[in-house]
């Protein structure tokens, strides 16, 4: 891994926007250097109670060894109940991208993070924002509908992922997750923000902008912001719509802003700067483009051979969990149906499907009831599912970096992975502007129907 930290700007403050805890947590005592009470306020809402059969949990119930090169969570000065979640959810080490952003962020600077997806990105501002909000809990009552935090992602799948790990780390804490995307019941949405302690708010830019316009959401107060995905945001066009929710919060030099992005062209780069205050940088990007982990080729196929090929493919690997990339819509719907009548347990995931719908193929396939899920692009980035062991690139994808993306899916948290990618007549002109994405070549093997 190629790491980089840096201050954006010659004159960084010395200080942070506001008072933040030590970066060691005080050994073998009950103090904390956070402020007084900050644990323990709100409690009386706390949603997941701080005891394990009537005894009170602490961090001794949560032994991690010291390991050198390696930053345990406990090294953070974390709120007992933010570490227990974590504890939960099964982490000891901070990943990279948290071991880098973490120290700074709940110091309380802005952050601009260059790190890939699967890196553990999300629960790095997760953390920072929530451990936030339990030090510094509001000191006045105000209506439900005025988000604390925010954080702005470009698709409804990323949202909905992001809001899912946001709800399992405040589940030993009173803080409140609302999510607000579009294709799902925009009156549910409604009065959620009307009924509910709108503490962390996520949602996609279009419809965030819906009800903020129409002030059913009010975003003066908002304590920290995060955009995820900027460059995405940047591609898919929903900058102006960014640019007019940005407005509607606080001037920059009274919240905190995490930015993070996969690849920061020019227009990323100057938006970074103007939406953030005297931020720290950060790059956890790897030497290569594409996981180490996950064996590439590529079959060279008659158009005509590539169904075939494909069912033979997923016939020999068993049981394996697979993603299938189209480029198109139909071609998508047909691949379905193919499979689905050679009696391959499989789903479709495309724009054409309903929202609610996707939600629902999207946890069956992440619970395993899914063995085959057949995509476009739409779930090419951003979407994290353990445990898939093969992707397949029905068709070369037509911009070079979204193989990089779609291809990520897999090879994730240290896991081995395999992608094949189906190269046509067609589309076989690709290869090279692959190649020099990944900065390698790529194994190429010719392929037919052994079956024929």
């Amino acid at each position: 891994m190629e790491k980089q930290t840096q201050e954006a700007t010659t004159n960084t403050p010395s200080k942070p926007k506001r008072p933040r805890r030590t970066n060691k947590r005080p050994k073998n005592t009950a103090q904390s250097s956070r402020p007084a009470n900050a644990d323990v306020a709100g409690n009386q809402e706390t949603k997941g109670a701080n005891t394990t059969k009537g005894k009170v949990w602490s961090i001794d119930d949560f032994p991690v060894a010291e390991v050198e090169g390696k930053l345990r969570f406990h090294d953070l000065n974390l709120p007992d109940r933010v570490i227990k979640s974590i504890a939960e959810m099964g982490f000891e080490y901070c990943s990279e991208i948290q071991a880098e952003t973490l120290p700074m962020t709940l110091l309380g600077y802005d952050i601009i993070g260059q790190a890939q997806t699967g890196t553990g990105k999300t629960a790095a501002f997760l953390i920072a924002m929530i451990s936030d909000f339990l030090d510094y809990p509001l000191e006045e009552k105000r209506p439900n509908n005025f988000a604390r935090g925010l954080i702005i992602a470009p698709t409804r799948e990323l949202a909905i992922q992001i809001a899912d790990e946001a709800e399992k780390l405040t589940s030993n804490c009173h803080l409140n997750v609302v999510t607000l995307v579009g294709g799902l019941s925009y009156e549910k949405q409604k009065i959620a923000l009307e009924t509910e302690n709108v503490d962390i708010l996520v949602a996609t830019p279009g419809r965030l902008l819906d009800f903020a316009r129409s002030r059913k959401v009010q975003l003066g107060k908002v304590e920290c912001l995060v955009l995820d995905e900027a460059d995405r945001m940047l591609s898919m066009g929903f900058i102006p719509d960014v640019k007019s929710i940005i407005r509607m919060t606080p001037h920059k030099e009274t919240r905190q802003t995490m930015l993070f992005s996969a690849t920061f062209p020019k227009d990323i780069q100057a938006l970074a700067q103007q939406w953030t205050y005297f931020p720290k940088e950060v790059s956890v990007v790897p030497k290569e483009a594409t996981n180490q982990n996950i064996e590439q080729v590529i079959y060279t196929v008659e158009a005509d051979q590539k169904w075939p090929v494909l069912k033979q493919l997923i016939q020999e690997n068993g049981g394996q969990r697979t993603i299938i990339f189209a480029n198109r819509r139909d071609e998508t719907r047909d691949l379905y149906e193919r499979l689905r009548k050679a009696n391959i347990n499989c789903a479709i995931l495309s724009g054409e499907v309903a929202q609610d719908k996707r939600v629902k193929t999207l946890k069956n396939f992440k619970d395993g009831v899914i063995q085959v899920l057949v995509a476009t692009d739409v779930a090419g980035r951003g979407i994290h599912v353990d445990n898939v062991q093969l992707v397949v690139n029905y068709a070369l994808p037509e911009d070079p970096e979204d193989y990089v993306h779609r291809i990520g899916r897999t090879g994730r948290g240290g896991e081995t992975g395999k992608s094949v990618s189906f190269a046509s007549e067609d589309d076989a002109f690709m290869i090279p502007e692959i190649e020099k994405v990944v900065g390698e070549s790529i194994r190429c093997e010719y392929m037919v129907d052994t079956n024929r």
